[in-house]
């Protein structure tokens, strides 16, 4: 006959395999739960944050709206773009630089809050090494300088000229000081030795409708906010800031073109989280966003907006961020710009 009492081996055998068993099940309750402790297959599960640090109707609210549908659309989960505008995409990278790390809140990270303002400003809420996971660079653009048509010069050499002579009488408007327009300008008025006044704008895009509406001669931008005021007619493209010349503008000269060899300054924006998410979640997100940039309508988009696509894996976006930060941390010494 069987024996039908267990042993105290066999019993102590058997809680063992309850408690197993049991922790197995917390443990798959909570992955459900917190999709941040699973492979990341799940994820999201949830609307996901979009911060983009710049205001409505700029080139990265442009570029971040066209990423967020696609991504909606992948996903099945509403992305959500965000627009927290101050201190030259500050605020809002720092954001999300505090936000939980879980994959729910993410950053258009660019080169102004990502590199220039590592040296411009004297006090930052945020480490962009420390604090932030490169997710995947989207690409690069020049930004460009434009006029409105009733302005006395009609090319970047004229433009100089034009301020030499008449010292501090013109003016441009730009974002907020620290974004790479206005900083395109004032390295161009170190090379060239001319005063320009700056008039920033907290949202870049009023500082472009200024100049369609011609209450300020000159604009800086960056080049897919642009695009369609100058094929209009309503702005005159002066010269492109990259070292080629763009597709979209192929009539428009570089700077370097223009009489300043060796000038080469770009935009380009990318995307983070908040450091500490998950690795799973880092990849998969960093696959996804490819997925995205892979799709033929968002590549025609984005070129026709006069964005040079450049995806990455994450370890060589990081990289890239590192050395950007050097880069104009030399500018910013060399041009004599104070620290704010």
């Amino acid at each position: 006959m069987r024996n039908v009492f267990m042993t105290s081996q066999h019993r102590a055998a058997n809680v063992a395999a309850t408690m197993a068993a049991a922790a197995a099940m917390v443990c798959a309750t909570a992955g459900a739960q917190n999709p941040s402790i699973t492979s990341g297959q799940a994820f999201p599960v949830k609307p996901v944050r979009y911060v983009v640090p710049f205001g409505a109707g700029a080139s990265p609210d442009i570029v971040g709206r066209l990423m967020a549908d696609r991504l909606t659309r992948l996903w099945g989960q509403q992305v959500i773009v965000d627009n927290r505008v101050g201190a030259a995409g500050v605020m809002g990278t720092a954001y999300v630089a505090k936000s939980p790390p879980d994959g729910y809140t993410l950053l258009q990270c660019n080169v102004a809050s990502s590199a220039i303002a590592m040296s411009l400003f004297a006090k930052m809420p945020y480490d962009q090494v420390r604090d932030l996971a490169a997710l995947t660079r989207i690409g690069n653009m020049p930004n460009i300088f434009i006029s409105h048509p009733s302005a006395p010069f009609r090319t970047l050499k004229e433009m100089v000229a034009y301020a030499r002579a008449n010292p501090g009488k013109l003016s441009y408007s730009s974002g907020l000081p620290g974004v790479s327009p206005q900083l395109s300008m004032e390295f161009l008025k170190l090379l060239a030795k001319i005063d320009i006044v700056n008039v920033p704008y907290k949202i870049a895009s009023q500082g472009l409708s200024d100049t369609i509406g011609g209450q300020i001669p000159i604009n800086m931008s960056n080049l897919p906010a642009s695009v369609q005021p100058v094929a209009s007619g309503r702005l005159r493209a002066l010269a492109v800031t990259s070292a080629q010349r763009t597709p979209q503008m192929p009539n428009v000269p570089t700077v370097a073109e223009s009489g300043f060899p060796g000038y080469d300054v770009q935009s380009w924006y990318g995307m983070c989280a908040p450091a500490g998410t998950p690795v799973a979640i880092l990849d998969k997100l960093n696959t996804d966003i490819h997925t995205v940039l892979r799709i033929p309508e968002i590549q025609q988009r984005l070129t026709e907006l006069g964005i040079d696509l450049a995806p990455s894996t994450r370890e060589e976006f990081e990289q890239y961020i590192r050395a950007e930060i050097v880069r104009w941390a030399k500018v910013i010494k060399d041009a004599g710009i104070a620290q704010q």
